[in-house]
This record gives structure tokens, sequence and C-alpha cells, in this order.
């Protein structure tokens, strides 16, 4: 799996359109479905920037008793899950999945925890049961990022992620977030809608892309409204956190013991914020900074994409030169990709299904492969860019692609891309950037993602986060204590392209308990990669409550 949404590559208003950054999740996607998320997405063309004026009230908890101690709350907190064998899936089980061992349930949390006597939500949950009940320590909840990726998906074909220690001492509880999979998920756009958009390359002309794209996201949210309206005010991460803490209860559990990934470590972020006093032991790998303002962490992580597009395109040259289509000059070796994906605006790709691989879909395929790491998804986008630039054929570019937008081989879209875009703007709602700002986040980017960013303009930045979507929500950028929780351990990568290791430096410092375990390497989040390092690491900690040294580095 891997973990964090990355912007669009080419057009950066996408990023700041859901009002955070796209997210994804965290493991080895080899046996799942199209679940990993990467570059450019429709659905986050719909919210371009601000909040709206509409009359939803946001997603906030009124002040009082809250968790347990509400006792409006007590029908909630009290329930027992009604555990029972999982339903066939076709897919998992032409994955080779086996569910036999795996138990699925529901979990009943209030719509709105402002009026929890009003109306109600299940989520979708699914157990791992741990391989050694004489030694089981509780329950590890998971969260693969996002937002919007499933966490039944996650369990469900990453279980031998969590094979060894992790599964032999932890029920393995994964869940999908509200509003997100089969949890009451937000609809906006069909199938047809959605390949329709996906086929049409952003115009280069700023003026031409900001009218395109202001028509796009007007269509867009009104399909939301009329779809989900009723949803959309109650999907934000703060929320999510709160049916945690249900679910944590609900199991039997005193203490949460967690392991949030990309977008999954803000929801670990705000449970640790919300609910100190219930925290065990919480991995947050794959760092989102709740500190970060939306302008610089797009531009974070557009200068972290282009430096692994660069050490991807080195590596091709220096180590694969049999099956490298770059040349043989290194240096140049990003630039003459480039060229030829930003070329397909003109000159798009056949593939075997009928549908066309532009530059757009075609960045995409690219940056969703560069969560992987050479180990990993890299050998595969040196075949996808050698059938592309030798054989003129788009069907590699294209699978990646489709896996990021949780698209199958049916034409069948998850609803992740809807979730994502109406959690991102319940999340927040950043004013537009000043145009000092504007300019310098361009120049910044000219001078350190030239590839990537090719066109972008202070035109693609001159809006609010979530301008006219119809729910202002009271979030804010801030720096998350979490005072009297237990210690977090935070993992960050090095040269992580869509949660910059600088990300996981200022979570890990702004806790009032952490310690910052470090792996060297490239590629999307630490769990899932097969660093044996940080493998015993986490294990250590969250089966023994042992904290790796200040200053650990896994190579």
């Amino acid at each position: 799996m891997k973990t964090f949404r990355a912007a669009r590559p080419r057009v950066l208003l996408t990023a700041l359109a859901a009002g955070t950054l796209l997210l994804a999740s965290a493991c080895d996607d080899s046996a799942k479905p199209a679940q990993d998320r990467a570059a450019g997405s429709t659905a986050g063309a719909a919210a371009t920037a601000g909040a709206a004026a509409g009359s939803g009230r946001p997603a906030e908890a009124s002040s009082g008793p809250r968790g347990e101690a509400d006792p409006a709350l007590k029908p909630f907190y009290g329930q027992k899950i009604d555990w029972t064998a999982c339903p066939a899936d076709p897919k998992a089980a032409e994955a080779g999945v086996d569910l036999a061992g795996m138990r699925c349930g529901k979990l009943h949390v209030p719509l709105d925890y402002a009026a929890p006597d009003a109306d109600a939500i299940d989520l979708a949950l699914i157990k791992y049961p741990a391989g050694k009940q004489d030694q089981r320590i509780g329950s590890l909840m998971v969260n693969p990022g996002g937002p919007g990726a499933s966490g039944v998906e996650m369990v469900e074909y990453g279980a031998k992620d969590f094979a060894g220690a992790l599964h032999d001492r932890f029920d393995v509880i994964g869940f999908d977030p509200r509003g997100t999979g089969d949890s009451s998920p937000v609809r906006c756009l069909d199938d047809k809608q959605r390949d329709a958009q996906n086929q049409v390359d952003a115009p280069l002309d700023p003026d031409a892309r900001r009218a395109a794209e202001e028509k796009q996201n007007a269509e867009y949210i009104a399909a939301c409204q009329a779809r989900s309206g009723k949803l959309l005010p109650f999907v934000g991460t703060r929320n999510t956190a709160r049916d945690l803490d249900v679910l944590r209860a609900a199991v039997g559990d005193a203490k949460l013991h967690y392991l949030g990934v990309s977008y999954g470590t803000y929801l670990g972020s705000l449970y640790a914020e919300e609910f100190p006093q219930n925290t065990g032991r919480l991995v947050l790998d794959g760092a989102v900074d709740p500190a970060a303002d939306d302008l610089d962490s797009v531009v974070r992580q557009r200068i972290g994409f282009e430096t692994s597009f660069e050490h991807f395109a080195a590596d091709c040259v220096e180590n694969h030169a049999d099956e490298c289509p770059l040349g043989k000059d290194k240096d140049q070796a990003a630039k003459r990709a480039a060229d030829f994906l930003d070329g397909l605006i003109d000159h798009p790709l056949p593939t075997k299904d009928g549908r066309k691989v532009g530059r757009d879909l075609a960045w995409n395929g690219v940056t969703a492969a560069l969560y992987g790491d050479q180990n990993q998804d890299w050998k595969y986008l040196r075949v996808g860019l050698g059938m592309a630039m030798t054989m003129k054929r788009g069907d590699i570019l294209l699978a990646f692609s489709d896996s990021y937008l949780e698209r199958d081989e049916n034409g069948h879209y998850s609803p992740m891309e809807s979730a994502h875009t109406a959690i991102g703007c319940a999340d927040g709602s950043a004013p537009a950037p000043s145009p000092e700002r504007a300019r310098a986040a361009v120049q910044e980017l000219q001078e350190k993602a030239p590839l990537l960013t090719r066109g972008v303009s202070t035109e693609d930045f001159t809006d609010a986060a979530c301008q006219g979507w119809p729910y202002r929500s009271p979030e804010k950028p801030h720096t998350v204590r979490a005072e009297g929780a237990a210690p977090i351990l935070v993992i960050g990568t090095t040269n992580d392209p869509a949660t910059p290791y600088a990300a996981a430096e200022s979570l890990a410092k702004g806790f009032a308990r952490a310690t910052l375990l470090t792996r060297v390497g490239e590629g999307h989040g630490a769990f899932g990669k097969g660093n044996t390092c940080v493998d015993r690491a986490l294990e250590a900690y969250l089966t023994e409550g042992t904290m790796p040294a200040e200053g650990t580095r896994c190579s």
C-alpha cells in the first residue's frame, strides 16, 4: 500500500481544491484492488479553494461532556459488535485472499455528535483475530490514508503485512471511515461522468484553465449536494476520531492501539488531541503535519515528487540501461521523460480498452508509481514508460492511473475520490493566499520542481480552499500537543515524496511526548516496505511498549 495523495502534477489548484493535500494508503498492493493514490484527481477539482456560504452546520460536537462521559452517547459506547463471517468477495478470491479467518461487522455511530439522538449511520468493520489468543494484547486499529481509502481493504488485502508479532498479539481491525467504502459513502459523479472528465487534459492557458475548472467545480458540487447533501457536513476527521473512540470501547479496549499511515496520521493526531486519556500505543507513519499551511504543503509535496522523479530517472539510466527508455545521460533523463509526457496533450496514447492517455492521465500514472521505491513500483514504471515511448501504447500508465483513481476493470469507480473531497473540505477552509504568497510559491516551484510544474501560474492559487463548497468548517491548521497522551511513535522517510520528511519532524516535535523513527530511502511511508529495522522497531513498540532510541535511522 501507499499513503499520501499527491496534488495533480500539472495543475496544483487541484491540491488546494480539496482544502488539504491528497492522501492515500501503505503496504504492497500487488494482491489488492486499486486503493493507493498518487497524482491528480478529478474529484479534487471539485472544490477550488475557501469555504462557502452554505447553511450547513459544521461537523463539530457542542461543548459539554465528551465521549463516554456524555450520557447521550452511552447507547453507542455500550454496543456489542456482532462479528460474523465476511461475505464472499469475488475480487478477493481472484487475488487469492483468504477471508476464512476474518470476521466482519458494523459499528453504529451518530451522524451528528451534537445531536446523537437524531440520525445514525453504520461503519463497515473487519477483524483479523490474533493468531495467539493466549498472548493477545487487544486490538490494533488501522487506517491506510486517503482521506477516503478503505480500512477494511487495508486488512483484507494487506493481511500479510501484519504477519508475525502484530497479528500474533493483536486483533487487527480495519474500518471504513464515515463517508467512505461501505460506511455511508459520499457519492457525486457517476462512472461515465468520471471517465469523461479524466479524458480531458487541463488547458495550458491559465485563464482557460481557470474557467474550465470553475465550470467543473460547480457541476461537481451540485452533484455532491444532490446525492450526498445530508452527509456532507458530518464527514470531517474529528468526527471520525470520535467514531474511533466508540469503536475502541465497543471492542472492549481500555486504550486505543493504532497504526495510521499518511492521512491516517492526521486522524491519529486528532484522536490523541480529542481523547489523550484513552491513547495506548499510537504509530503514525508517513506524517501529515496538522500545523502546515495548505499552500506550503502543496509546494513541499510537488518538490518531493520532482526529487523522486529525478531519482527514478537517474536509477533507470545508471542501473537498468537495458530496459530504460530515457537515454544514456542520467542528468537529462528526467527532462526527456517530462518532455514526452507533456507532449501527450497533443498526441494521446491509445489503449486496449479504447480510452486515450493524455498528459494528465500519464502524469497520474507516473506519480502513482513514485509512491513505491526502487524495489517495488519503479520497475513497472520503467516498463510503462518504455511501452509508451517506444511502442506508443499507454496501457501500463493507464493501469497505474486507474489504480490511483480506484477505477476497476469494469469501469466502476469506488467512492474514494468523492469522499476525499468531502472530507478535505469538512476538515478546513483555508483563505486564498495573498498575491505575494502566490507569486513566491510559483517562483519556488519553478526553481525546485520545474518538470512537474510547467505552466503553473499565480492564477492557480487565487481562490480560497473549498470555494463553493456548501459547508464551512471551524478546523484550522494547528500544532497538536496532545497533552496527557501516551508516548507516540512517528515514522518519517527521508525521500518520501507525498509526505515529505519535514512533516514527520514537525509532527513529532509538536507532540508533548513523541519519538521520531527515520527510514532512509525512497517511496511513501515505511510500513510494508520490507525494512527490517523499521519493522522490528514498530513491533517492539506496539507489542512491548519499547520506543526506539532517539535519533534511530533505518537504512
